[in-house]
């Protein structure tokens, strides 16, 4: 029986070769037994293989040596490290799925704890009501001891990555795009410090240098799924591609839990079918445990007292210098237009302008008689 080492290359020298995709790694491992059954065989071998034809039998053979030692050199360069799919490491759920990746690169680590996860994803273009959303639910579940796994994605997926860390918990960001890039390019920091934190796991199934591409995401969704015990979407378009999370983890027997949304935003169509359709809404951290049976029990028994805190915890929002001014003369009484604009010296027309945006920032709210409230305190920074 050859090393781990050489079943890491084995499995690689496979999985790099065009036209072999999880479901044909499965396909030749099945027929074979194993690895080294597989290549020993050679191209007419696999072509005994069902779904292997004389141009994948051929491709297979053309990744040499050379091939996996250039893999493993980006490996190494980004400081990851590939993941076997029959190694004891392996994320048990994943293995468990019907299509489960045939390596997994990952950098930073993936731990035991790690099995006790859930989904926490929606859209890209997103409100700020869901944004606060998925900030507090990533929060609430950090700190009840599961793991936050999400997209990496700008709007939702970043705001519950965000949250599990704010709340001292893990999370693990799963790309559509090999680990040689980061996607989006803004979340580089956030990336990076959840790796040098120890604090999760950045993973893809894809080679280190597959670029940034459309068509990759879809299916990395079945990843985000399948390492978690359900899945919550948060807020989601018609068309969101965080739909396709949510029938992916139906089709792996995961519960779906969806948050209401405002009946006439378009942002929130795709959540309320969900509901519609038979997704458990979802108000508090306590709709899930419920719903989760033996697992939701033992994390409230193991969770710190403070775990299940439903105070969420606001979002830092950015302020321009009238936004702060503004921000600034409010105490605990609502104003009207004319009284912020004598308070801060500001012309009615900017008090006017600025009141739209801090609404839509969630740090103002507006009442009947045109008068605002301060709803929470923003970090003031410019914008």
């Amino acid at each position: 029986m050859g090393s781990a080492a050489d079943g890491v290359r084995l499995h690689l020298r496979l999985h790099l070769a065009a036209g072999v995709g999880p479901r044909t790694f499965r396909a030749v491992v099945n027929h074979f037994g194993d690895l080294e059954r597989a290549f020993a065989a050679g191209p007419a071998g696999l072509r005994a293989v069902d779904g292997v034809g004389a141009q994948t039998a051929r491709a297979v053979f053309e990744v040499d040596d050379e091939a996996v030692d250039a893999e493993l050199a980006l490996v190494d360069q980004c400081g990851a490290q590939v993941i076997a799919f029959d190694a004891p490491d392996y994320p048990v759920a994943l293995r468990n799925t019907h299509d489960p990746p045939a390596v997994l690169y990952v950098r930073g680590r993936l731990e035991a704890a790690d099995a006790i996860s859930l989904a926490v994803v929606g859209s890209r273009r997103c409100t700020h009501y869901g944004m606060e959303q998925a900030n507090r639910f990533g929060g609430l579940l950090g700190r009840a001891g599961f793991t936050v796994v999400s997209g990496g994605a700008r709007g939702i997926d970043t705001a519950a990555h965000r949250g599990a860390l704010d709340a001292g918990g893990r999370t693990i960001v799963v790309m559509g795009c090999g680990l040689r890039h980061f996607y989006p390019r803004e979340n580089r920091e956030l990336f990076d410090s959840i790796v040098a934190d120890g604090r999760g796991a950045i993973v893809s199934e894809l080679p280190m240098a597959t670029d940034i591409k459309a068509q990759n995401f879809p299916r990395r969704n079945r990843i985000i799924s399948g390492l978690s015990q359900a899945a919550l979407i948060i807020e989601a378009a018609r068309r969101s591609g965080s739909l396709i999370t949510a029938r992916m983890a139906d089709e792996q027997g995961r519960p779906i839990f969806a948050l209401p949304g405002r009946v006439d935003s378009p942002f929130s169509q795709g959540t309320n079918q969900l509901i519609r359709d038979g997704a458990t809404l979802v108000q508090n951290l306590d709709d899930i445990l419920e719903q989760l049976g033996h697992l939701g029990e033992r994390v409230q028994e193991v969770a710190p007292a403070d775990a299940l805190d439903e105070t969420p915890k606001p979002l830092p929002v950015a302020l321009d210098e009238t936004e702060t001014k503004i921000v600034a003369v409010f105490d605990t009484e609502p104003l009207s237009i004319d009284r912020i604009a004598a308070a801060s010296g500001l012309a009615a027309h900017e008090v006017v302008a600025a009141m739209t945006t801090l609404t839509l920032k969630g740090v103002v709210a507006q009442q009947p008689g045109n008068v605002f409230l301060l709803k929470r305190p923003a970090n003031g920074k410019n914008a």
